[in-house]
């Protein structure tokens, strides 16, 4: 049989944290109700459809791709490198991968369709994207106890008011990704002011 796996990214937008990815190969026999994209959920319906989509997948992968690659090769470039180990993590070698977004990334050993809103079309890129976003909010979960003051818990690493205050006054710590331009520039003035 030819499978088909679905894949999501969760955390390109966030100043701080690993970008994550999932594939997800659905079995027919067992559908998942519910299924939907992950922004469009609550986070313990999240937390519901993940145990279930780790029961009844035929196989499923997270992979990530951490601050410092984000760092060195770019967000997109990140993004796509963690769908890749994503897709090769699978216990079960897909013959075609669906893709959320207009880019498939480069190297897959399968076929590979780009879906433009796919996490709201296609079922298996839905469990991909809700595995995805629950690995993601549990790490920043972790570092919020290895970096309190951050908010990590709360905020996730997104750029919101309450984050930017912190790091005014705390500074980037090691899981912000200084290629993205609000922490640069205060890493900048921090730098600056030392001189």
């Amino acid at each position: 049989m030819s499978w088909v796996c679905g894949v999501d990214e969760a955390g390109r937008g966030p100043l701080a944290g690993s970008v994550f990815a999932a594939a997800v190969i659905l079995d027919p026999a067992r559908p998942i109700a519910g299924l939907a994209d992950s922004k469009t959920l609550t986070a313990a319906r999240r937390e519901a459809l993940a145990l279930e989509i780790r029961a009844h997948a035929l196989a499923w992968s997270v992979a990530r791709a951490s601050v410092a690659e984000i760092d060195t090769l770019n967000i997109l470039k990140a993004t796509m490198l963690a769908m890749r180990r994503a897709v090769e993590g699978l216990a079960q070698a897909p013959a075609e991968a669906l893709i959320d977004g207009n880019r498939v990334p480069p190297g897959l050993a399968c076929r590979a369709r780009a879906i433009v809103k796919g996490d709201a079309l296609e079922p298996a890129i839905s469990a991909a994207s809700i595995l995805a976003k629950v690995g993601r909010d549990a790490e920043l979960v972790e570092l919020d106890l290895l970096h309190p003051g951050y908010g990590f818990a709360v905020h996730k690493g997104y750029p919101t008011p309450a984050h930017l205050a912190a790091l005014d006054r705390l500074g980037p710590c090691a899981e912000h990704r200084t290629s993205f331009a609000p922490v640069r520039e205060r890493l900048a003035a921090r730098q600056a002011a030392f001189w």
